[in-house]
């Protein structure tokens, strides 16, 4: 296939953002792209545009993309919606690197916005409701929360303020970790403090405070085994990706040696399977066809950013990449393995735990973190010599897994 380059990636700050829309929120982050890739808004044939809650949240259900890209002037072209959950941003960046390939135009653009935050709380955590199948919820919570049992949540382990149902999903895989693995308590907290103290060298983090294993440990609870920390905060924020051709880098006169080769970009859907048959888990079969795609293996990372809505997410998901055996994740955190200066470092930018999930920009935030640390621009952060990059982002829930997994890798 014909070579594809990120050649300009932007995002804004994370966090409570009451003060910007939507539509300021793309303005910054499609400005930044753009002006790191050193191309005009004029060069952008086709864009895909990445938002999962502005229809519940603002009443915005359709034409997103063409309402939030024309206030900053993109007009004339190709304007697709994408909404696929927490994938959302990646699935984004795969339809425009498709663009790409199929000869549509030698450069696109894959951007994500989203507000989530809200003062109605009832409004903000209820947007999460449609993340499984609407028509069979309480077979859902069913399925999916007896996998925690056999290890009973302690006496005042679970929140008594509101929060999203599917916390009560991590916890419950964390149980089934816990009673299958020997996953423990510290493990996970090992990965969440890893994670924010990631995020104290990352200017546009929603956090940047550093905790101890033992802050997190005795952090408000969430639901058992999880604490606060090791829980993904509720977000506003934007992320953007300029996309080109070969043709395209000679076209505008971009700089070769910035541009990020995609070397693999896998979307998939799930299965049924055993809960126990963690082999064809979704990531792991994802992850399988892209390590094919690129030539490589798991073994020739040098860093990466995973879907860590909560700290168990991390330890599932580096066991699923092929990064450690199952069963191993909870120890290779805390051994230091996966923090910076270690064999492989997971989310250098602080990940979805400190940096923020802001739903539809979140996958393309990790694009920009990973673009940047192969550029070798990460300051502090920096992961040492990097040359390959692997992105995983899943979305929503299907029978016992995510409904998608995005597995993007990339190379200098």
């Amino acid at each position: 296939m014909d070579p594809v380059y990120i050649v300009g990636v932007g995002m804004t700050p994370l966090g409570k953002l009451p003060h910007w829309s939507v539509k300021d929120l793309a303005r910054q982050a499609v400005g930044a792209a753009l002006a790191d890739a050193g191309c005009s808004l004029d060069s952008i044939e086709g864009a895909f545009f990445s938002n999962a809650t502005q229809g519940h949240m603002e009443g915005q259900q359709v034409i997103r993309g063409e309402i939030a890209l024309r206030a900053l002037g993109l007009s004339s072209i190709p304007i697709f919606n994408v909404e696929n959950a927490c994938a959302s941003g990646s699935s984004a960046l795969n339809l425009a690197v498709q663009f790409i390939r199929a000869g549509d135009g030698d450069v696109a653009l894959a951007v994500g916005a989203e507000k989530m935050y809200s003062e109605d709380r009832v409004c903000m955590l209820s947007v999460f409701d449609g993340g499984w199948d609407v028509h069979t919820v309480e077979a859902n919570k069913e399925r999916l929360l007896q996998l925690g049992r056999g290890v009973e949540p302690p006496p005042g382990t679970t929140s008594t303020k509101p929060y999203s149902i599917f916390m009560d999903v991590y916890a419950a895989l964390a149980r089934f970790y816990m009673r299958e693995f020997g996953v423990t308590e510290q493990q996970l907290a090992a990965v969440s403090s890893k994670n924010h103290c990631h995020s104290v060298h990352n200017p546009l983090s929603q956090y940047r405070k550093p905790y101890t294993i033992e802050e997190v440990l005795a952090a408000p609870p969430i639901a058992y085994p999880l604490t606060v920390p090791m829980c993904a905060p509720v977000s506003d924020g934007a992320a953007a990706a300029v996309v080109c051709s070969e043709q395209g880098l000679k076209r505008w006169e971009l700089d070769a040696n910035r541009a990020i080769r995609v070397l693999a970009s896998v979307v998939q859907s799930g299965t049924d399977r055993d809960p126990k048959d963690l082999v064809n888990h979704i990531t792991a079969r994802a992850a399988r066809r892209a390590y094919e795609k690129a030539g490589i293996g798991p073994e020739d990372i040098s860093v990466a950013e995973v879907h860590d809505a909560t700290a168990m997410g991390e330890i599932i998901q580096v066991e699923n990449l092929g990064f450690c055996p199952v069963g191993e994740g909870g120890t290779a955190a805390l051994s230091g393995a996966t923090a910076l200066g270690g064999r492989l470092p997971v989310n250098p930018s602080g990940g979805l735990e400190s940096k923020g999930h802001p739903v539809g920009a979140t996958g393309l935030g990790q694009i920009y973190e990973l673009v940047t640390q192969l550029r070798g621009e990460g300051g502090a952060r920096q992961v040492e010599g990097a040359r390959l990059a692997l992105a995983e982002n899943g979305g929503g829930l299907y029978g016992i897994e995510e409904a998608v997994a995005c597995i993007t890798i990339l190379g200098k």
